[in-house]
């Protein structure tokens, strides 16, 4: 009985606190992909699995199930006891990331997962980004050191590690995502532009020597040659059927189960899963799921401006810039603004790892959002 009533105080308790409308963005984001999901996608996937009609719809729920879960985990612990232990959480998950070169599972011509036993196949880099961004944020914004320059030195040695990692499995798209994300967090912070500007300068000499002298590279290089002038090779080849999928689709999209771009790309379901929705539904879908995620970005930043404390704004930013880049990343290459990358769009694209990433990101921006008992 006891057991029974401290459950329910903790749940009492969090949801009287919690940010009602950040909840419900992040629930009806989940269930906008997992439509999608159902209707568009887990059929034909199911069939080239060769499992039950619906095996892949049932996957993508549970790891939905799993997200909310772990939202809810995060979004009501103490504040002060998530930020301490996520620093501890960062170096497991960074440990993770070091040993994908060594036991990495390989897909694709890409050594991005691992496989543990007992485990589902997983992506370290999605466990790393958002407590990567507390520990930055921390360092920025920790008064036990005074020295600033230090502290942007330390942050930028952390991503530069991360980056490393992330160029050897090769994954440019991650590597930048994370790149930027720091940008973003130092910029708040108040940096020095000559720093920025100079670590700018770094990335983009280091992805230029790379890309034109490491054979590792090359295939990236390819890409943006083959962006710029699609006679030079196919690396866009599924850049430019998405891109006429949406075309196809107009504003009200061809009907359910009437398109075709899921049958002639590999990665339809995660992807280019916008694609897919236009064609199907059409650009007014597109545009609905645009307005949620600047629905969401609004009820963020709205907390970030009422908020006191350095270190709850930087952490908050930096959250809700992993999802806006991401977002951004993965609807440019749908529409062919930028070179394919591989990925997905946070909430609505299937995978385990994407989905557990962008709940670890949510758990984390409703526990600092949510209403403080003083």
């Amino acid at each position: 009985m006891e057991n029974n009533l401290s459950i329910y105080n903790l749940y009492y308790k969090w949801w009287k606190n919690v940010d009602k409308l950040i909840l419900f963005l992040i629930i009806l984001l989940f269930s906008t992909g997992l439509f999608f999901s159902l209707v568009s996608t887990s059929l034909l996937v199911s069939d080239k699995l060769d499992t039950n009609d619906y095996a892949f719809f049932f996957k993508h729920l549970s790891f939905v199930f799993l997200g909310i879960t772990i939202i809810f985990i995060l979004s009501s612990i103490d504040e002060e006891k998530l930020l301490k232990i996520s620093p501890l959480v960062f170096i497991l998950t960074l440990i993770f990331l070091f040993l994908v070169p060594f036991i990495g599972v390989e897909v694709n011509n890409a050594q991005r997962w691992i496989d543990l036993y007992l485990l589902p196949r997983f992506q370290p880099i999605e466990l790393v980004k958002p407590f990567m961004i507390i520990s930055i944020s921390m360092i920025l914004s920790s008064e036990k050191y005074t020295n600033i320059y230090l502290k942007y030195l330390f942050s930028f040695l952390i991503t530069l590690v991360i980056s490393l990692l992330l160029a050897v499995q090769p994954d440019i798209g991650q590597t930048l995502l994370v790149f930027f994300s720091w940008s973003v967090l130092i910029f708040i912070s108040g940096i020095n532009i000559i720093f920025l500007t100079v670590s700018c300068l770094i990335l983009f000499f280091t992805l230029y020597f790379s890309i034109n002298f490491i054979p590792k590279f090359f295939y990236i290089k390819n890409r943006i040659l083959s962006f710029f002038n699609t006679e030079t090779g196919t690396h866009n080849a599924q850049s430019e059927k998405a891109i006429d999928s949406i075309t196809s689709g107009g504003y009200f999209g061809k009907g359910i189960g009437e398109g075709t771009l899921k049958n002639r790309v590999p990665e339809a379901h995660t992807d280019y899963i916008i694609s897919v929705i236009s064609e199907e539904f059409g650009v007014i879908a597109i545009i609905l799921i645009i307005f949620m995620f600047l629905v969401f970005i609004y009820a963020v930043f709205k907390k970030v401006y009422l908020e006191e404390k350095e270190r709850t704004k930087l952490i908050l930013v930096g959250c809700i810039s992993l999802v806006l880049v991401q977002a951004m990343i993965h609807i440019g290459v749908n529409i062919r603004l930028f070179p394919t990358t591989g990925m997905t769009l946070p909430f609505i694209s299937y995978g385990g790892s994407s989905i557990v990433s962008i709940s670890i990101l949510s758990g984390i921006i409703l526990n600092l959002t949510k209403r403080k008992i003083r």
